[in-house]
This record gives structure tokens, sequence and C-alpha cells, in this order.
């Protein structure tokens, strides 16, 4: 399936539902806040286990959630998804340019 066709899917499950006049930008990122932090749940007390591979159909699910609920909110916006991460991309290969010695203990600003 195409980026485009996966978007018009979630557009047309959410329209058919009439959610649209729920949406807006406070209530979009909540939702992707709480998906995220439902598969964050999934590694909660995990310990040494770092992957969880074995509740990879989960975190399937909540990436599921948390890129449907991002698809809305660019929609929401009028953004379009490929320009905005190709945007972003630009600006993080000039923060972190190849080769730059990564400090993994401090936040480059």
């Amino acid at each position: 399936m195409s980026k485009q066709e996966t978007k018009n899917q979630i557009l047309k499950f959410r329209d058919d539902r009439d959610w649209l006049k729920y949406h807006n930008g406070k209530d979009l990122s909540i939702s992707i806040s709480l998906e995220a932090n439902e598969l964050l749940e999934i590694f909660q007390w995990s310990g040494k286990d770092l992957d969880r591979v074995d509740r990879l159909d989960r975190i399937k699910d909540e990436l599921a959630d948390i890129f449907i609920y991002c698809y809305m909110m660019a929609d929401y916006y009028h953004l379009d998804v490929d320009e905005i991460i190709s945007n972003k991309l630009k600006k993080n290969l000039n923060k972190y340019p190849d080769g730059k010695m990564i400090n993994l203990t401090t936040k480059d600003d």
C-alpha cells in the first residue's frame, strides 16, 4: 500500500465515524502522547530485555496508533508528511554532520 493509500484509509475511517469535529491540535497531540506511552508501557519492567520481541504484535499495534494520529494531525494542519520529514532531516544533517563525535551524556542544543 502506498503512503497516499494509507493516508486515504485513515481519513476515510475517521470521516465514516464523523470524528473530524473532535480533532484539534491539542487533542491530537494528547492522543499521540498517550499512544506513545502505551508503546513505552510494553518496555516497563522489562529488565535486561531491551527489545521485547515477544511483544512485537503489541509494538506494531501501538506504532500504528501513533502513526495514525500523526497522519490525522498532519491532515488537520494541512501538512505534507514527506515534506515536513524531509525538512526536519535537513535540519538534523546540519545539527549532526557526518563524523561529529556524539556525547551520549549531554544533549546538544
